[in-house]
């Protein structure tokens, strides 16, 4: 596993290809799970992208609750979470007012202490990275369907 920060990399732009938009601000860990909760709720209505089955809305949740629980863990709160779906899948964004620590996967740790999700996130994601816009650091994912 690598013992660089993920790759600092611009947000992508969605353009006129962005769809539904679903925004939180989550300072407190049960906030969270509510957020989770209402997108998966949501999701299992009309907030899938064309081709999307179970196993990707499960990816997203997994991906969503990894992004934003390492924000409150590491950042200063609140967070700000943002998934916007396009025609290929989402677009997951976390933002947090510590711009001067950017994301660095776990090395050398016993799995059993946890702290491997940006490893993981980095397997699940068609694209990842990090950007600093103004005071707020912005790390983000982009997950994508069949």
């Amino acid at each position: 596993m690598s013992t660089q920060p993920w790759q600092e990399t611009p947000l992508p732009d969605l353009g006129d290809r962005a769809g539904r938009t679903w925004r939180w601000e989550i300072d407190r860990p049960a906030q969270l799970t509510a957020a989770r909760g209402a997108l998966r709720d949501d999701l299992a209505g009309d907030g899938l992208p064309p081709g999307a089955e179970a196993d990707d809305v499960d990816r997203l949740l997994l991906t969503f609750e990894e992004l934003a629980s390492n924000g409150l863990r590491h950042s200063g709160q609140p967070v700000v979470v943002v998934v916007t779906g396009c025609p290929s899948g989402w677009l997951i964004d976390v933002s947090d007012a510590r711009p001067d620590r950017p994301p660095v996967p776990a090395v050398g740790r016993d799995p059993a202490y946890g702290g491997l999700g940006l490893h993981l996130i980095a397997r699940l994601a068609a694209a990842h990275g990090w950007v600093v816009a103004g005071a707020r650091k912005h790390v983000w994912a982009c997950l994508t369907t069949p």
